[in-house]
């Protein structure tokens, strides 16, 4: 693909427990870009609200949101390079983070809600409660391929679904560069 252009950040995306922490930080070691925790940029409201099982609204999302756009923003204006692992679950919440941005691209990690819960119910200190896992569903808008998304089925390794998105991404790893 002559022309391509590598993004400058990455959203693995998708519902709790679905590995976007692991799935995030085993590409960024992979192609040698730095990792953010999208969790890190709640604001302890959030955090706490999710702990004590209630489910964060729209409103309780929006700072959150802008805050990993202006991080998203920084490293992309800078020439650097980042991998957040974010939820991202509604196109809107997607478009926040985008900016009219061409140069970021959407991982989705797919799996069934069956799968995920087996996930969350094994998974220990972590803030959110796997009784959360069926409104995380019940948000979840699926992207769609205007959206620059790459899905990848969460049913395999960590290493095979890695290698799957570096090569739907055509970058060479550890360059930042795409393959043309």
């Amino acid at each position: 693909m002559a022309g391509v252009k590598a993004p400058c950040a990455l959203i693995v995306m998708g519902v709790s427990g679905s590995g976007k922490s692991t799935v995030a930080a085993a590409l960024s070691e992979r192609l040698g870009w730095r990792f953010e925790d999208g969790d890190s940029f709640h604001p302890a409201s959030n955090v706490e609200k999710m702990r004590a099982g209630h489910p964060l609204t729209d409103e309780d999302r929006w700072p959150w949101l802008n805050a990993i756009a202006d991080e998203i923003a920084r490293v992309c204006n800078s020439g650097e390079h980042v991998i957040i692992a974010c939820s991202a679950l509604k196109h809107t919440y997607r478009d926040v983070l985008l900016r009219g941005r061409d140069d970021v691209r959407f991982i989705f990690l797919k799996g069934t809600q069956e799968l995920i819960a087996d996930r969350l119910a094994q998974r220990k200190g972590h803030f959110m409660p796997p009784g959360l896992l069926t409104s995380q569903f019940n948000t979840l808008e699926p992207p769609e391929a205007s959206e620059h998304v790459i899905t990848a089925s969460i049913d395999e390794t960590v290493e095979a679904i890695v290698d799957g998105i570096v090569r739907q991404l055509k970058i060479d790893s550890g360059t930042s560069k795409a393959i043309t």
